[in-house]
């Protein structure tokens, strides 16, 4: 059995209360809907392991699920369930699954967007992704990517570009925004999308994981099985996928890689895997080219470029958590120092050192990389003996020269060191110069030399999360407003309670139920195919059912997606 899992105190900012009361009967009916659709269809076409972990992960056709209770049904096999605000960072999403942890965004789609939604909601979030990760090695597959995924850099311009599809997406969905600020969104989306021109690790691994996770197929090319969590939750792709109207390219990590992704269309081909082995030695590959495996200059580079909190490891093992704000180089281009801006940290082994939080590096941090003159052995690994024979000192007047040509001077007050390596010495009335600039004045206060002759690691995000993010702001749960249910939302929950318990005077509540449909709603479709079931399965008044399928016929010329919905909705009114 697998533990609660506990949400770290830097994810536990993204959580949400679900507030199970906000969904509306009509909530309930799309839920049903869209389950029931999918349920009947990917019995035979999903993977095996659908079905079985709809219910083994909390999962009810029938209602919304409440994630506390996804939470607890999960527990078997090594994952919970938190409920998150909506769109969340790329970064953040991947830490939460490295923890084990399912982020679900609890607002569910419009019944005029039944089909898909480019937002996150609750049908995708748990009925898509939870069930499948029953599976083994599926699950061990997305944990992996997480992991990884999480430490992936973007750019400045893919920041952007997150925000905008975040606000986009989120006027879709409100049901609220005017055609304008639609519009308007859109535009400022093209824009930010137009400034990406760089294909970061980032967007490379957002591409690998968009083409498994969310849409992947499995199996072979001829007959593949769906477990993409885009695919298990709309009632439109899900189906549509299969069909020779979409291709379907057998998976290879270097096209996968090449293939980016609109969120607000339909997929024009998708990537059949042969197993989740396959994709598990993908992601392992595709991380010996990420920043955190390689480091160096290429590394830094990629931390300037995204102009956002990330980590660089030093050979010592120390680590500066901080915004990258400028890199020196040598000429042959390679980094010999580096400057962060803002807040920064020191930690080893993401462990925050002690008295080197973000309160002691408030304005930045700045430190040479590279090889001093008068020592053979790493800089990192010289006792404090062998320090002293090169002149470097407690208490004394020192000067360390860098092979680079940077030069600090000071007097060190202390050798800080973990594991027999040298991370840190603390100099007061200390300057660092490099050709004619002064990178540090003595007027500046005490100054921390961090010591590590290459930059082993770069990767996004802090060494030490819980201590870095302590102090941001948490998500605030928006207060649910009361109100009260339309006379249609009131129509629906009475149509909810007699198929929850039915009762000997079923007849007369339908008739009362159809004639007010008749006099007062007359484009509402799925209530009617709600009807249309209970009249069909107790067999109760052929000329109201044929009353029903009536007004169906004509409700099926007001919008092009009706006659697909409502024809399909009456299929399942036999089943």
């Amino acid at each position: 059995m697998g533990k609660t899992k506990k949400i770290p105190r830097h994810l536990q900012k993204y959580v949400v209360d679900q507030q199970y009361e906000k969904y509306t009967p009509i909530d309930h009916a799309v839920w049903r809907y869209v389950m029931r659709q999918n349920h009947n269809y990917l019995k035979d076409t999903g993977h095996k392991a659908y079905v079985g972990g709809l219910k083994s992960s909390g999962i009810s056709v029938e209602k919304i699920p409440n994630v506390t209770d996804m939470n607890k049904a999960l527990e078997p096999f090594g994952w919970g369930a938190a409920n998150i605000d909506g769109f969340i960072p790329g970064v953040i999403f991947f830490d939460f699954q490295a923890h084990g942890i399912l982020p679900i965004a609890s607002d569910i789609r419009k019944l005029e967007n039944i089909q898909y939604t480019p937002a996150p909601d609750i049908i995708h979030e748990a009925a898509g992704h939870a069930p499948i990760l029953c599976e083994e090695k599926f699950s061990e597959y997305v944990k992996l990517f997480g992991q990884i995924g999480s430490k992936a850099l973007a750019t400045s311009e893919e920041h952007e570009l997150f925000e905008a599809v975040r606000t986009y997406s989120n006027l879709l969905e409100s049901g609220k925004a005017t055609k304008a600020e639609i519009e308007e969104a859109k535009t400022t989306m093209e824009e930010k999308q137009a400034a990406v021109t760089e294909l970061s690790e980032a967007e490379q691994i957002s591409r690998l994981y968009w083409w498994t996770v969310e849409y992947g197929l499995i199996g072979s090319v001829d007959q593949p099985q769906i477990y993409g969590a885009g695919l298990l939750s709309s009632v439109s792709e899900g189906r549509s996928s299969l069909t020779d109207s979409v291709k379907k390219i057998p998976f290879d990590l270097e096209t996968v890689i090449k293939t980016g992704f609109d969120i607000t269309k339909p997929q024009p081909q998708l990537f059949v895997c042969n197993s989740f082995d396959q994709l598990i030695n993908a992601v392992m590959e595709f991380s010996k080219t990420m920043a955190f495996r390689i480091g160096g200059t290429k590394g830094l580079d990629k931390a300037l470029r995204s102009n956002h909190t990330a980590t660089f490891q030093y050979s010592s093992g120390l680590q500066l958590t901080g915004t990258l704000r400028n890199i020196i180089k040598d000429e042959n281009g390679e980094a010999i120092y580096i400057q962060t801006e803002g807040p920064s940290a020191l930690a080893y082994q993401n462990n925050e050192l002690s008295g080197h939080g973000k309160t002691t590096h408030q304005d930045g941090f700045g430190a040479p990389i590279g090889k001093i003159t008068n020592s053979l052995n790493p800089f990192e690994e010289l006792s404090d003996e062998e320090l002293n024979r090169i002149g470097i000192e407690i208490g004394k007047e020192s000067t360390i020269n860098f092979e680079s040509g940077v030069k600090v001077e000071g007097t060190p007050q202390h050798f800080y060191r973990k594991e027999g390596k040298l991370l840190l010495i603390s100099f007061n009335d200390c300057s660092v110069l490099y050709a004619g600039q002064t990178l540090f004045h003595r007027d500046w206060g005490n100054y921390d030399l961090a010591v590590g002759e290459r930059i082993t690691s770069v990767f996004a995000g802090a060494a030490d999360s819980e201590q870095f993010y302590a102090d941001l702001e948490e998500v605030e749960t928006k207060p649910l407003v009361k109100r009260e249910l339309s006379s249609l939302e009131q129509l629906y929950g009475k149509v909810r309670t007699i198929r929850e318990n039915p009762h000997n005077d079923i007849e007369t509540a339908l008739l009362e139920v159809i004639g007010e449909l008749t006099r007062d709603y007359k484009d509402d479709w799925l209530l009617r195919i709600e009807v249309m079931e209970l009249l069909v399965r107790y067999n109760l008044m052929p000329d109201q059912q044929l009353l029903l399928k009536t007004q169906l016929e004509d409700i099926k010329l007001l919008s092009k997606e009706f006659p697909v919905l409502i024809d399909r909705g009456l299929m399942l009114t036999n089943v």
